[in-house]
């Protein structure tokens, strides 16, 4: 009877596989984990050749495509340790990875690959990865260099969802790294053997029905399944991390720039951006806010401006009518309701974007929020709550303002603020915005590069980086040229500069765009007539 129900169960489950063993798993599952396992092949070459590039070869493996088979969370852990102990490192992968006597196409039996694991797991820090479960993972992404259709990789969730589905044992609860692994191999040959049984063509190696197991388990018709510590450390580590590289190649920043901005947020929590208009810090400011956050929708934009209060920003009564009679409602302002959708989502993080921060009255529109800027783990009353009401700035919500530097008016920040927020500079003459309107040019208007030294001349005619021509006037969605530079340089850049010569307006013909250029293209010839020798002397 025992054997008729898990027969049932096992035809249940072929039939919905066959619902995803098309040519599309080739697209979608299969090619990029053959391409993955082909570069870990190379890293393994590498490796028992005794090679010193093996690192910088494993980490040219596409991050998305690793991300796919490993958490993100154990890439950079299994990183962190091969960039700290290269030795004990090396020694583990050659071990995991030996060829014996064997040619390079052939794999080790199951039984070896079992040893190798168990000798492997022996050499992981204890602080690199959490349970048994999670270490599992990464090995087999690694496992993957010996042949990935023999050996796939491995998903605890993934594998125990189809385990409970067709009633097929479970691994034992004290089992290690090895056990678990090799119990998942032996349920991959059943799954081939079954759908061999009824005469189907897929699954026809590991691989397959690995892919297989894993399109399954979202397929919600299967049911639902209970969750275990492996599941929800799973589960936690689920959600992408920012790909910081892939947002520097958009903002064409660097990307050392950026991670140094994501250390401060980890530090203080709490950033503003500084410096002349024009240098992109709004849209920087909501670009990574959206990265770091994994999603536009947690992310909250408000600007302050003279007028802005507490009462807008934090909380305060509105008036409305009740019956017909008027009244005032206790609202939330966007602090409020982006510290409420951050609460619901602890293990996301989210973001409140203020742009112009210094245009407001920042103690008056902070009031009591100074001190839970700094004291994220302390709960205060809020003027307008109730008396037994606390409330508690979340250790997920992250704050990014904007600080415009050219209106002096508005320079000088409160000092409090300033001990509670990281000053990231947004200067022409500084990176991550230096040279960044040359990089932007070569790559969408090569032959208008000159427009970025008449800029940077222009800056250093002005010789006052606070008030600096900044390089998003020109970073245009559309096609760039010379007419429509002489357009922005006449109404946008002219304009701004004339404000700032207020009282010496004879020197503003010192900036007509014809002028700079000349005088651009003439240093430049001087430097081309200087002969390398004369240079030297």
């Amino acid at each position: 009877m025992v054997e008729a129900t898990e027969a049932a169960r096992w035809g249940e489950y072929i039939e919905h596989a066959q619902k995803f063993a098309t040519d599309e798993l080739e697209e979608s599952e299969l090619n990029y984990k053959r391409r993955t396992g082909n570069q870990l092949r190379e890293v393994r070459d590498a490796v028992l050749s005794g090679g010193d590039d093996w690192l910088d070869r494993l980490k040219r493996i596409p991050t998305k495509r690793m991300n796919n088979l490993c958490n993100w969370r154990s890439r950079l852990n299994l990183f962190k340790w091969f960039d700290t102990d290269p030795g004990d490192a090396l020694e583990a992968l050659q071990k995991l990875w030996a060829r014996d006597n064997r040619s390079p196409e052939q794999a080790p039996p199951v039984d070896e690959v079992v040893a190798r694991i168990r000798d492997f797991a022996g050499w992981l820090p204890e602080d690199v990865f959490g349970g048994v479960g999670g270490r599992v993972r990464p090995i087999s992404v690694l496992l993957m260099a010996l042949d990935a259709e023999q050996y796939p990789p491995f998903m605890v969730t993934k594998f125990k969802a189809a385990y409970k589905r067709i009633g097929y044992r479970m691994h034992s609860k004290d089992a290690d790294e090895a056990e678990i692994y090799k119990h998942a191999l032996g349920f991959l040959d059943r799954f081939i053997q079954e759908a061999e049984k009824r005469k189907l063509d897929r699954p026809s190696n590991r691989l397959e029905a690995q892919s297989l197991v894993f399109c399954l388990s979202l397929d919600r018709s299967l049911g639902s399944r209970e969750t275990g510590t492996d599941e929800v450390e799973e589960a936690n580590d689920s959600q992408q991390p920012p790909d910081v590289e892939m947002l520097a190649g958009k903002l064409l920043f660097d990307v050392n720039s950026l991670r140094d901005i994501e250390r401060l947020l980890d530090d203080k929590r709490q950033v503003i951006f500084q410096g002349p208009p024009g240098t992109g810090k709004t849209y920087v400011a909501r670009e990574l806010a959206a990265c770091f956050a994994g999603s536009k929708r947690r992310v909250t934009l408000v600007q302050f401006h003279p007028s802005y209060a507490y009462e807008d920003f934090v909380q305060g009564f509105r008036p409305i009518l009740k019956s017909r009679q008027p009244g005032f409602d206790l609202r939330s302002g966007p602090l409020l309701e982006a510290a409420e959708r951050a609460r619901k989502e602890p293990a996301s993080k989210h973001f409140l974007v203020i742009d112009e921060i210094n245009r407001g009255n920042v103690a008056k529109v902070f009031g009591e929020l100074y001190f839970l800027l700094e004291y994220r783990n302390e709960e205060m009353r809020l003027q307008y709550s109730d008396s037994d009401e606390r409330f508690a700035l979340p250790d997920n919500l992250y704050i990014i303002g904007t600080m415009n530097t050219a209106d002096r008016s508005i320079a000088l920040v409160d000092l409090a603020l300033r001990r509670r927020f990281h000053f990231v500079e947004f200067h022409p003459d500084k990176p991550p915005v230096k040279g960044l309107l040359k990089r932007w040019l070569k790559k969408n208007a090569d032959e208008m590069e000159w427009v970025a030294d008449v800029v940077d001349s222009a800056n250093e005619k002005l010789g006052d980086r606070h008030v600096a021509i900044g390089p998003s006037y020109f970073m245009k969605k559309d096609s760039l040229d010379e007419s429509k530079v002489r357009l922005i340089w006449e109404h946008n850049v002219l304009p701004y500069i004339e404000e700032h010569l207020y009282g010496e307006h004879g020197q503003l013909g010192e900036f007509a765009l014809t002028k700079l250029r000349h005088r651009v293209e003439k240093r430049a010839g001087e430097q081309d007539d200087i002969s390398p020798n004369d240079a030297s002397d």
